[in-house]
């Protein structure tokens, strides 16, 4: 892969997601906190109980806030799991963006074991993220209304690439879309052969993933 001319971007990038679902954004600190309170309580709840089982009172109850205080910011459940993926997503992009930043890869097989990676933690580690992943277990436009969610993620991605890679924005844009939904599948066969990901599977989904963006942009 060839460097960019351009100067890399060490801004994080922004994800391409719509703004949170919020009825009102929260202007105080303390209603700012509330908010991280209530999203965190529904990540707990859905490795406990699954999104089916979730409800706004359960949500309030955990977070230690009267559940008319829940509704003052979101309408139902679904806009707080909304909420809660956009966040996972933002934090997803600013560890890949801060990874590509210390790597200043020469080679798309830095990028692909960083952003696989990433991924792979988030799902072993925060609450929630492997019930729901980016939101298609409950809609598969839940980060937008425009584009589906692996779509988002494909934009976000770019975003940061742009900055490394010297291609045609539509090009890249491509690539990266493929390469996405190739790795999606393979990681989703992985977390159903095995809880914490069948390592053979994740190591394969790095090996194809690898080996199409090379055809596409060398090595």
């Amino acid at each position: 892969m060839s460097e960019s001319r351009e100067t890399p971007r060490n801004d994080v990038a922004e994800t391409q997601a719509e703004p949170t679902p919020l009825r009102r954004k929260p202007v105080q600190q303390r209603s700012a906190r509330r908010v991280e309170q209530m999203l965190d309580a529904s990540a707990v709840l859905i490795d406990e109980l699954g999104y089916d089982a979730l409800t706004t009172t359960l949500i309030a109850k955990r977070a230690g806030v009267a559940v008319g205080s829940l509704y003052q910011f979101f309408p139902d459940k679904r806009a707080v799991v909304q909420a809660l993926t956009q966040r996972n997503l933002e934090r997803f992009v600013a560890a890949v963006n801060e990874r590509l930043q210390e790597l200043s890869p020469e080679h798309w097989w830095n990028i692909v074991d960083s952003v696989l990676d990433i991924y792979l933690r988030m799902h072993r580690e925060v609450p929630g993220f492997s019930k729901v992943h980016f939101g298609d277990v409950i809609d598969v436009r839940l980060l937008a209304d425009d584009r589906d969610n692996n779509s988002v993620i494909a934009d976000s991605l770019v975003e940061i690439l742009r900055g490394h890679v010297d291609r045609p924005a539509d090009e890249l844009r491509f690539a990266i879309a493929i390469a996405n939904e190739v790795a999606d599948a393979l990681l989703k066969l992985a977390f159903r052969r095995d809880p914490n990901g069948d390592e053979r599977i994740v190591a394969e989904a790095k090996d194809v993933v690898k080996g199409y963006l090379a055809g596409k942009f060398g090595d």
